[in-house]
């Protein structure tokens, strides 16, 4: 009798743990997925800033079509990407075309004393820190959840449920490099 009551309180044990590391397992899937949604709505509001930057640019700046026709094609490839390494690629070459044109409005002084491209830019400035610090809760999240789905015994339930690792969203190392040397910026 005393192995019954044993083998059922292993049980019960047991259940309890996969109850928990499952609920655990959800609760960091839905974490990482709300971040990548804040993501994705920072992502969004940037690129919806960016016709009416091309526009003003435009006005200084007429001969520099190549430039334009590189942001809105760069544009155009991060609407369209579906997923995070596919985004994050899309993003990092997004973000080469921007300084593109922003060296070209370094040349136009009466485009940089335009009040509103001065407005614009503002709001692009604010928009990149929420979609720095956006990215960092999601990268926070992503890795928590990996962590947990590849560690004993979290991973046996992970994988009995199907969990999978989670892609980082990663800025490229030309970006990295310029990330950690002091730069000065002018608009």
């Amino acid at each position: 009798m005393i192995a019954v009551w044993i083998i059922i309180a292993v049980v019960v044990v047991l259940a309890i743990f996969v109850w928990a590391t499952y609920n655990s397992l959800v609760t960091l899937r839905v974490r990482v997925d709300e971040a990548w949604s804040d993501i994705n709505v920072q992502l969004k509001r940037r690129l919806d800033l960016i016709p009416n930057l091309v526009e003003t640019v435009k006005g200084y700046a007429a001969h520099e079509s190549g430039v334009f026709k590189e942001v809105t094609e760069a544009r155009a490839r991060v609407m369209d990407a579906n997923g995070v390494k596919e985004t994050a690629a899309a993003e990092n070459q997004f973000e080469g075309a921007l300084k593109s044109l922003f060296a070209v409005a370094e040349s136009y002084p009466d485009l940089k004393a335009n009040q509103n491209f001065a407005d614009l830019q503002r709001e692009l400035v604010d928009t990149e820190d929420k979609i720095q610090a956006s990215r960092r809760f999601y990268n926070s999240g992503v890795s928590g959840l990996n962590t947990k789905i590849q560690t004993f015994p979290a991973n046996v339930v992970a994988a009995m449920f199907n969990f999978k690792n989670r892609d980082f969203f990663d800025v490229d190392e030309s970006e990295r490099e310029a990330a950690n040397k002091p730069t000065e910026v002018k608009f």
